[in-house]
């Protein structure tokens, strides 16, 4: 079977071989915060009822924009792991092709590199929600 990779398989393939480079989790969790610090400015305005993700234990915030069939998000949290993983999310989706985003399974990123089991059942729980929150997000644009 000749499977040609989306981006988003790409980007995640990327994401896979940096934190190989990681020899234990103290590493990678140091990595997660400081993708975190990196997030761009969340303006205080957007920071609404309607843009909070619920199901995280920390605060979160996800706006989207659609740019033709493409989406883009910016997001912030209260929680520096919970930013670095809005920044691994982002470098998966923002941007990308609605449709693509809509049909995309569970990242495979975070089995690979062992989030499903280093993350508290909170974060976990506050992932699976940003990641539903952008796939509906991808649907709409798609549908719309």
């Amino acid at each position: 079977m000749n499977h040609q990779r989306t981006e988003i398989e790409q980007v995640q393939g990327e994401l896979i071989e940096e934190f190989e480079l990681f020899d234990d989790w103290v590493d990678r969790y140091q990595y997660i915060i400081d993708l975190g610090k990196n997030l761009p400015e969340f303006p205080q305005d957007w920071r609404t009822e309607g843009n909070r993700i619920h199901g995280c234990q920390s605060q979160v915030w996800l706006k989207t924009t659609v740019r033709g069939d493409r989406l883009d998000f910016q997001a912030i949290s209260d929680s520096a792991i919970v930013s670095g993983l809005i920044a691994i999310l982002m470098r998966v989706y923002a941007g990308q092709v609605a449709s693509e985003i809509a049909v995309a399974e569970t990242p495979a990123f975070i089995h690979a590199i062992g989030l499903d089991e280093h993350l508290s059942p909170t974060r976990s729980n506050g992932l699976s929600s940003m990641i539903q929150v952008i796939q509906a997000a991808a649907r709409d644009c798609v549908h719309s």
